[in-house]
C-alpha cells in the first residue's frame, strides 16, 4: 500500500476530523489551534483539568456553539442543522421530567427523533428491564446514568457523546457502566468520552488527547503514552522497615510514611532489599497509569 493509499484509507475511517479550531472569550484563548482524528468504532477520551478548553471543545464537536475559526467535519463534511439527528449526547447533567417513569421517558424521548432504536434492544443494551416502570425520582444513581446513556441512544446515532458519565457513582456501579460503554463499542459506534477518572480512560478509550491550557499537549493511544515517558516502575514500602541509611545511599524518595523506589531492575531492586534483611511485608510494586502521565505533564492530578 502507498503512502497516498494509507492516507485515503485513515481518512476514510476518520468520522471526525478537528482541524485548527480556536474559540476566543474576550482575547482569552479558550481553544487554541487544535487539531485530531476520531476512528470510526473508537473510544476517543478527551481529557484535561478544569479550565483546559475540553468542554468547549466538546460544545463545537456537539454543535451547540461555534468556533472562532477552524473546524469540525463529520465523515468530511462540516456541522449542518440536522446534527442533533445524527449523534447522541449525555451531558454532565440532565433533568428528567418528574412523575414519569422510565418507560415513559423512552416514549417521550423517542417522540423527538424521526430515527429510532426499537425500546427492546434500548432496555436490553442498558440493562433497564428492572426498573422500567418507577419514576424517574426514585432512581439510584447507577439507574438515572443508565437511563441518560439509553437516551443518548435512543435515536441510533453513529457517535454518541459522554461527558463524565460516571461521576458521583460507586465503583461497581462505575464498572457495570463501563461493560454498557464496552458493549456499545462492540456495535461499532464512535464513543467521545470525558472524564476525570484515570482508570477509566485507560480501560475505555482507545485513544487520549490531553488538554491543558486550551492546547494540545499530548495524544496518542494510554499504552504508547506510558511506553513513551515512563521506563521505570514503582516499588513502594512502609518507611518504618526500611533503614534511614540504605534510603541515603540509594537516593529513595520519602513520601509520608513510606519509601518509595524508582527502578527499572525490579529483580535486582527486591534483591537488594533482601540482601540488606529489609522486611517485606506491605512491599506494592506499581507500573506508572496515566494518573502518573498526566501529573507529569501537567504537574498536578486531574482530580485537583
Amino acid at each position: 500500500m502507498t503512502q497516498i493509499q494509507k492516507t485515503q484509507k485513515e481518512t476514510k475511517n476518520n468520522v471526525i476530523e478537528v482541524n485548527n479550531l480556536v474559540k476566543s472569550y474576550k482575547g482569552i484563548q479558550a481553544v487554541d489551534d487544535i487539531s485530531f482524528t476520531i476512528g470510526k468504532g473508537h473510544c476517543f477520551g478527551l481529557l484535561g483539568p478544569n479550565g483546559a478548553g475540553k468542554t468547549t471543545t466538546i460544545e463545537i464537536m456537539e454543535g451547540i456553539i461555534k468556533a472562532t475559526s477552524g473546524q469540525v467535519l463529520y465523515s468530511g463534511k462540516p456541522i449542518g442543522k440536522d446534527i442533533s439527528q445524527q449523534i447522541g449526547i449525555q451531558f454532565q447533567s440532565t433533568a428528567l421530567q418528574d412523575f414519569l417513569t422510565v418507560q415513559e421517558t423512552l416514549n417521550l424521548f423517542t417522540s423527538f427523533y424521526d430515527n429510532t432504536i426499537p425500546h427492546e434492544q434500548l432496555i436490553q443494551l442498558c440493562d433497564l428491564k428492572d426498573f422500567l416502570d418507577r419514576d424517574n425520582r426514585l432512581l439510584s444513581g447507577g439507574q438515572r446514568q443508565r437511563l441518560l446513556l439509553a437516551l443518548a441512544l435512543i435515536n441510533d446515532p453513529e457517535i454518541i457523546f459522554l461527558d463524565e458519565p460516571t461521576t458521583g457513582l460507586d465503583p461497581q456501579a462505575r464498572r457495570n457502566f463501563w461493560q454498557l460503554i464496552k458493549n456499545i463499542k462492540a456495535r461499532n459506534k464512535t464513543v467521545i468520552l470525558t472524564t476525570h477518572y484515570m482508570d477509566e480512560a485507560q480501560q475505555l478509550c482507545d485513544e487520549v488527547v490531553i488538554m491543558d491550557n486550551g492546547k494540545i499537549i499530548e495524544s496518542g493511544t494510554p499504552n504508547q503514552l506510558l511506553a513513551k515517558h515512563f521506563h521505570n516502575v514503582f516499588i513502594y514500602l512502609p518507611k518504618a522497615q526500611v533503614p534511614q541509611m540504605l534510603v541515603d545511599e540509594n537516593q529513595w524518595l520519602v513520601e509520608n510514611d513510606r519509601v518509595e523506589i524508582i527502578t527499572q531492575q525490579v529483580e535486582e531492586t527486591i534483591s537488594l532489599l533482601i540482601a540488606a534483611q529489609v522486611p517485606l511485608d506491605g512491599l506494592q510494586v506499581k507500573s506508572p497509569n496515566l494518573d502518573d502521565l498526566f501529573l507529569k505533564l501537567t504537574g498536578h492530578k486531574l482530580r485537583e
